[in-house]
């Protein structure tokens, strides 16, 4: 599907130089001098290469839609993940690098995710939005630190790593961002 340059908006996907790229930032600029355009800030979906394009009103680009489909964790073997389509129940190993291994860590059996695809072609992946993990070490609570903005350090299930308030004790389960690894709540 063809857009115009000026419709490119944050996060839609575009075909460029023969290339995915999806739009991060977008300014609309209109100089005193010429016709206005866009400046748009891409990344590549392969690489992670960024680049500014500037796109004129009339210049057209191919805009296109990734599928995405929802998969369910089932196990790492060694670098490699493995999900299952909950549809169709085929299987998709991907590399540990694919993921990253900071999001790699909050992977829990049977957790489901979504997985991006380009031509049958995974590019993409998201974990849920928040992820409910046990803490297994943290500093002891200490009567009277019940100021609301103090956190200690706190080691969570796989590893993890985050800040909880005075309150969370060892073995507790508490409801973390998987974006940034921050504390949200208690579990329920």
């Amino acid at each position: 599907m063809k857009i115009n340059g000026n419709e490119i908006k944050p996060g839609v996907v575009i075909k460029h130089d023969g290339e995915l790229w999806v739009a991060v930032k977008t300014e609309h600029v209109k100089p005193g001098k010429g016709g206005a355009f866009a400046q748009v800030e891409l990344k590549n979906l392969i690489d992670g290469r960024k680049l500014n394009e500037r796109f004129r009103s009339a210049d057209k680009v191919e805009r296109v839609r990734l599928e995405q489909k929802d998969h369910q964790f089932l196990f790492s073997d060694g670098d490699m993940l493995t999900f299952m389509d909950t549809e169709t129940y085929e299987q998709i190993a991907l590399p540990m690098e694919f993921v990253g291994e900071e999001r790699a860590a909050y992977l829990a059996d049977g957790m489901m995710v979504t997985v991006e695809f380009h031509e049958d072609r995974p590019i993409g992946f998201s974990l849920p939005q928040h992820v409910e993990m046990e803490v297994i070490d943290t500093e002891p609570v200490v009567k009277g630190q019940t100021a609301a903005n103090s956190f200690k350090p706190a080691i969570l299930t796989n590893n993890v790593r985050t800040a909880v308030p005075p309150f969370v004790g060892v073995g507790e389960r508490i409801v973390v961002a998987t974006e940034d690894g921050s504390y949200v709540r208690r579990a329920d």
